[in-house]
């Protein structure tokens, strides 16, 4: 293929919030362009789309499909999309890696966040794009309502390039602007019966058209003066124009259809291949090559040295690991060797595999703008970079999202508990959104993710892959013990009973230290009332007696200790007398120094828009939060909060419902605090409670 005939290539995304029809809509472009032999439906498990059994549980798209088909000899690569928020992340890692994008709308029902958030990353990424208002064969739908949503929620520019002809169940066919024809769909075979326009039907369409004229001439000042003295457009005139203002972002066309009847697809196809850009007419890749720290642009050509991105990779516990990548320069053979410059490693390619649905086809090369696969790389992982060895690049890498839930995982038998640890990091492997660690303190295994869904299919997915059986739980707090006083106490062990006793005796001063202090232990011993060699002994019994605590059984902080005087047995004496000497002597000394419970504090970073900021704010003060301050971002509202660990475990749900799920959150570690007494009282009442009930289960085990 060479540079002209990348011209004939178009890789796109279908996106769009959940609930749209995105999955429904291309189901009916790959039936129509020939691809598929029948149309699927994701309501019936038979899309070739959604094919993941967590997909087909839930009748949602969860992670990025892709398939191929040709129309009018143009090749064209399909990425259908998650439109839920949980699944976001894999959404708009794809979105990277298109040259366009269809935003599927929904008529006569509101455009939720994830719509507005889509459409935000469509203009970030500088997308062209165009528009189709699916499932108007349902009930209470309305196009004018859509297109309304896309210019007053989305600040789009749409143009109408066809209308619904029917509506609701009536719906059967579709006014194309662009040929002023009426087109009908007597079945769904998605082929169209061409009608002229006469009446009602010809009027909407003539009043559509001299808007279409209108719109694109405002886009260029030589077309508008034309317009304005001539008051009409030639059609190849029109089109040139309307794809020049399509390929700048000005104009976003607006179709209408229905995938379920296969009702409009003929003329987005059509737009598909007319309006939006080959690979070679997108800009430019950056990246930094490994010798220096500058910028290097590589073109979308064949002939540049060979440069690739992963940016999504699949495991299966049969086949392996799947790379899957798009070509950005040269050319992707089978059996190659290529760098892995992210990694500096070399990697060789088996064989190059098209994805089709869930199937997989056999390619032996791959061109720029092209989205293809390669089975079982050693070092490959997602957000790589392969590349030419002479001619190495790094691309830069996806952003990972900031987790907004966590939950701790019990593995149900010892063997899921093995299994787990590796089964979970084969898993972030896949989805990049997802994190895991064992929490030092509680020794949970915690997971985190961007929503209790993603959370939810995540652990279905280690049963289905990995045959590991979690339960979920809410995480620990990892709360903590310290001190308020300053406090003496004797520890004396003594134990005499046939033959050599146990002697140990020593006097303890504690006293807090600032927070983040740790632990400090000092020896003010004199005139060897201990000897220098049970000292450490002394110092190890008081280490051990702080894992524990002294209120609820958290770790102990922050504390120093003076060994200040003692005693000692000639024969009696010994290292493990002195460690339980020094182990009763702390015991007595906490006491003594009005001990408190710690607990982690969070700083939380919201944005929400404008109406919700005082719902917000006092939700946060009902949380113990304390606000810092706020900041404008874009069109939201930034509330940077300090909040207890405790009061924020379940706030993703919470701010989604305070804020009709248009709010966000990031959260980070900031440091430990006193607990307040009364919460301090259940806290330790509780730990209290389930140390008696251990016992209780451990006396009958």
């Amino acid at each position: 293929m060479a540079v002209e005939e990348i011209g004939r290539l178009r890789t796109i995304a279908i996106v769009g919030q959940g609930g749209a029809g995105k999955t429904q809509t291309a189901e009916g472009i790959l039936f129509a362009a020939g691809a598929t032999t029948r149309l699927g439906r994701p309501d019936d498990g038979t899309a070739a789309m959604d094919f993941e059994p967590e997909e087909l549980s839930r009748q949602i798209s969860i992670s990025s499909s892709f398939h191929h088909f040709n129309w009018k000899k143009t090749e064209v690569i399909l990425a259908n999309t998650p439109g839920y928020n949980a699944f976001l992340p894999d959404t708009f890692n794809t979105m990277r890696m298109v040259d366009a994008a269809v935003f599927v709308a929904t008529p006569g029902r509101d455009l939720k966040v994830e719509s507005e958030k889509i459409w935000q990353q469509i203009e970030e990424l500088n997308l062209p794009r165009i528009a189709f208002v699916a499932r108007l064969d349902k009930e209470r739908t309305s196009f004018a309502a859509a297109m309304n949503d896309l210019e007053k929620t989305l600040s789009a520019h749409p143009v109408a390039l066809t209308l619904p002809l029917g509506e609701e169940t009536s719906f059967n066919g579709v006014i194309d602007v662009l040929a002023m024809k009426a087109l009908t769909y007597p079945d769904n075979s998605g082929k169209a019966k061409e009608a002229d326009l006469a009446g009602e039907a010809k009027q909407r369409a003539e009043e559509a058209r001299i808007k279409l004229w209108e719109a694109v001439a405002e886009t260029d000042d030589a077309l508008l003066e034309k317009y304005l003295d001539q008051g009409t457009l030639g059609d190849e005139e029109l089109r040139a124009a309307l794809r020049a203002a399509v390929m700048a972002g000005k104009l976003t066309p607006v179709f209408c259809g229905s995938g379920v009847k296969n009702i409009g697809i003929g003329p987005l196809l059509d737009a598909i291949v007319s309006l939006l850009p080959a690979p070679n007419e997108r800009p430019a890749a950056t990246g930094h090559p490994l010798t220096n720290g500058g910028l290097v642009e590589r073109k979308h050509d064949p002939n540049e040295p060979f440069c690739a991105f992963v940016f999504k990779t699949v495991i299966d516990p049969f086949v392996g690991k799947l790379s899957i990548f798009r070509v950005v320069s040269g050319r992707a053979i089978s059996d190659a060797v290529v760098l892995n410059a992210t990694h500096q490693t070399r990697e060789r390619f088996g064989q190059l595999l098209r994805l089709e649905g869930k199937k997989q086809a056999p390619l032996a090369m791959a061109l720029p703008g092209e989205i293809a696969a390669v089975a079982k790389l050693k070092d490959t992982i997602t957000s790589d970079t392969l590349c030419d060895e002479k001619s190495p690049l790094i691309l830069p890498p996806l952003k990972r999202p900031a987790p907004v839930i966590s939950f701790a995982i019990r593995p149900r038998t010892r063997a899921d508990e093995e299994r787990a640890s590796t089964a979970l990091q084969r898993l972030i492997e896949e989805d990049p959104a997802l994190e895991t660690h064992r929490d030092a303190q509680t020794h949970e295994i915690i997971l985190s993710g961007t929503g209790q869904m993603h959370i939810e299919t995540t652990v279905e997915k280690l049963k289905r892959k990995f045959n590991v059986e979690v339960d979920l739980q809410a995480p620990k707090v990892p709360y903590k013990e310290a001190i308020k006083g300053r406090a003496e106490a004797q520890g004396k062990y003594k134990k005499q009973s046939g033959g050599r006793g146990q002697y140990g005796d020593c006097w303890l001063r504690i006293e807090p230290l600032p927070r983040g202090g740790g632990f400090e232990f000092v020896d003010e011993i004199v005139g060897g009332s201990i000897p220098r060699n049970f000292i450490p002994s002394v110092e190890k019994g008081c280490r051990n007696n702080l894992t524990e605590g002294f209120l609820a059984g958290y770790p102990m902080v922050d504390v120093k200790v003076t060994v200040f005087d003692g005693s000692y047995h000639d024969v009696d004496s010994s290292d493990m007398a002195f460690q339980i000497a020094a182990s009763m002597g702390m015991k007595n000394a906490l006491e003594k120094a009005r001990p408190i419970i710690l607990e982690p504090i969070m700083t939380l970073e919201v944005s929400c828009p404008d109406e919700c900021m005082g719902d917000v704010i006092g939700d946060l003060n009902s949380r113990r939060g304390k606000v810092l301050g706020m900041d404008r971002k874009g069109s939201s509202q930034v509330i940077k909060a300090l909040v207890p660990m405790s009061e924020v475990l379940k706030y993703a749900p919470d701010l989604r419902s305070i804020t009709s799920g248009r709010g966000s959150f990031e959260q980070t570690f900031s440091h430990y605090e006193e607990t307040p007494p009364p919460i301090a009282e259940k806290i330790v009442k509780e730990a209290r409670a389930a140390r008696e009930t251990a016992k209780l289960h451990h006396a009958h085990a």
